[in-house]
């Protein structure tokens, strides 16, 4: 349903400009409104993007993805990294998931930023 590379773009140039997106935006940019059904479907491609860029040595591009209530990915992108990600934090709201967050952000931000 949702085009991988097409999404992957859209996340590259809102690194680029060392921005984040809801998950509203990217759904609507995209030609949907939000749903919950759809989200599901949005978070599993961003987590086949983040996997192929992990593989190309690249940082995630998911992080990317928030919820406009308070700027922090969904709980599914925290349980998805939960076995890979040694440094995770155990909670993913509060202040210790938002420095978490922050810190992945910025790895995509720079790196894109000269790309």
């Amino acid at each position: 349903m949702f085009d991988p590379d097409e999404i992957r773009g859209m996340l590259i140039s809102a690194a680029q400009q060392r921005m984040a997106l809801t998950y509203s935006e990217v759904l609507h940019a995209l030609g949907h409104r939000f749903t919950r059904p759809l989200m599901r479907q949005l978070c599993k491609v961003l987590d086949a993007i983040d996997e192929d860029g992990r593989a190309a040595g690249e940082p995630g591009l998911a992080v990317l993805v928030v919820r406009q209530s308070d700027g922090l990915p969904g709980q599914g992108w925290f349980v998805a990294r939960s076995g890979s990600h040694a440094d995770l934090p155990l909670d993913w709201e509060g202040t210790e998931a938002r420095r978490y967050v922050e810190a992945r952000q910025g790895e995509a931000f720079d790196y894109w930023a000269t790309r």
